[in-house]
């Protein structure tokens, strides 16, 4: 696939892709869940195959990423090695053996005047996905649609451009072997910004758009965006250590939290200690983590722990996606909710705590997407919840929330039956 054509207008190309789009949706609807499997199953064994071209092509990513100046964190989000090849096939494997959600039916009942209705799950039709630098996202989000029986449109980041191409080569090549029209997964083969405005007011062949990436993106697709979205928004992700916490399991889970793989959207940006335990538990975490490589953003209390930076406003609501963490002690769990809430994203929160009517206040005064006692924010992740991979996590309210698996790709719709019923 090569970048855009100089003679092509994108908005000739994306009119195009669009329409292609479409009728694979149409196909894929009533694609039988065996055929599917099968296409997975085959993109699985392609990028296996092809692992060596894959790796290749990510080193132009990865030079390309050093020369812009990428972050090791960014550059970790970017890379691909022969261990995380093997955990996208993987991954495509694990979406392949789950239960098809199509016409799966989700409630049923009879009424008084002799109908039966059903509800049942039905694709969405067209789904449009516009990402940064994960070139893994490619083959989670076009599996994902695949199994819930939508065509996907992808459009990766610049970062990720020669990446994504190979893997999306190896979809297409599972699509192909399985009889199902190529067109059901569509990589846009530019990286001309023109091409995601179109993409954000295609409404005769897009059903919805996931923006996955920085606030920057996601905001612009919020702003401009007349095809619905399932926003996946900024990840500033919380841990409040309560003065019930046990000392060896908040150790555990905040250096997991933060330094497992501090470039994704689960990492933890932003620990809350409470006030009785700063001196002893917390000032540990804080050391614990420096010695570990992360830069410590200190409120004034924690600020006298030597080595730790005095923190400004602009670090409580920041996602650094580095090695790098924002602290403050409040008062009690009260106040740990209060700082969430103001300056969280309703993304991944965590309490560590031994007290359970404490946790219970966390986990009910807080509305996030994903609320965890006690375990890593690092498991926030579609895979991790068993769903096999995620298109992203959603923030908002409507539709879908938290990890996007197949089954949150879907809609309803109403099936009745009668034996020649008549409204009276």
């Amino acid at each position: 696939m090569k970048d855009l054509e100089k003679d092509m207008d994108v908005s000739t190309l994306m009119a195009g892709i669009g329409t292609r789009a479409r009728a694979a949706a149409a196909e894929l609807a009533i694609a039988a869940p065996a055929q599917k499997s099968h296409a997975l199953n085959a993109a699985a064994d392609a990028m296996l195959a092809r692992r060596d071209a894959i790796i290749a092509a990510n080193a132009l990513d990865m030079q390309a990423g050093r020369d812009k100046g990428l972050t090791s964190a960014m550059l970790d989000r970017l890379e691909l090695t022969e261990a995380r090849i093997a955990a996208m096939a993987d991954g495509l494997r694990a979406v392949a053996s789950q239960p098809d959600p199509v016409g799966q039916i989700i409630a049923e009942w009879d009424m008084p005047s002799g109908i039966h209705i059903q509800r049942m799950r039905t694709p969405l039709g067209v789904i449009g996905v516009i990402y940064e630098s994960r070139p893994n996202v490619t083959a989670d989000a076009g599996a994902l649609c695949l199994k819930a029986g939508n065509a996907v449109i992808l459009r990766g980041g610049s970062e990720s451009f020669h990446s994504a191409r190979l893997i999306h080569e190896c979809m297409t090549e599972g699509l192909r072997i399985a009889g199902l029209s190529e067109d059901a997964i569509q990589l846009v083969p530019t990286r001309d910004r023109a091409a995601v405005r179109e993409m954000l007011v295609m409404t005769g062949t897009i059903d919805v758009i996931v923006p996955r990436g920085g606030k920057g993106l996601v905001g612009l697709v919020q702003r401009e965006a007349r095809v619905p979205v399932f926003a996946h928004l900024e990840g500033i992700v919380h841990i409040y250590v309560d003065k019930a916490a046990d000392a060896e399991k908040a150790m555990r889970v905040v250096m997991n939290a933060k330094t497992r793989r501090p470039g994704i959207c689960g990492a933890v940006e932003c620990l809350l200690i409470h006030r009785d335990i700063a001196d002893t538990l917390g000032a540990d975490l804080l050391r614990a983590l420096m010695d570990a490589g992360v830069e410590l953003r200190a409120d004034a209390t924690l600020a006298t722990i030597p080595g730790t930076v005095a923190a400004t406003d602009a670090d409580w609501g920041c996602e650094y996606l580095d090695m790098i963490l924002a602290a403050k002690v409040v008062d009690d769990v009260d106040g740990a909710i209060a700082h969430i809430r103001t300056y969280g994203s309703q993304h991944t929160d965590c309490i560590i705590t031994e007290d359970d009517d404490t946790a219970a206040r966390f986990l009910g005064y807080l509305d996030s997407a994903i609320l965890m006692r006690n375990a890593s924010t690092q498991f926030a992740d579609g895979g991790e919840f068993g769903m096999g991979a995620e298109i992203g996590i959603a923030t908002g309210k409507m539709h879908a929330r938290g990890p996007v698996g197949a089954e949150q790709l879907t809609s309803f719709k109403y099936v009745v039956r009668g034996e020649g019923a008549t409204r009276a």
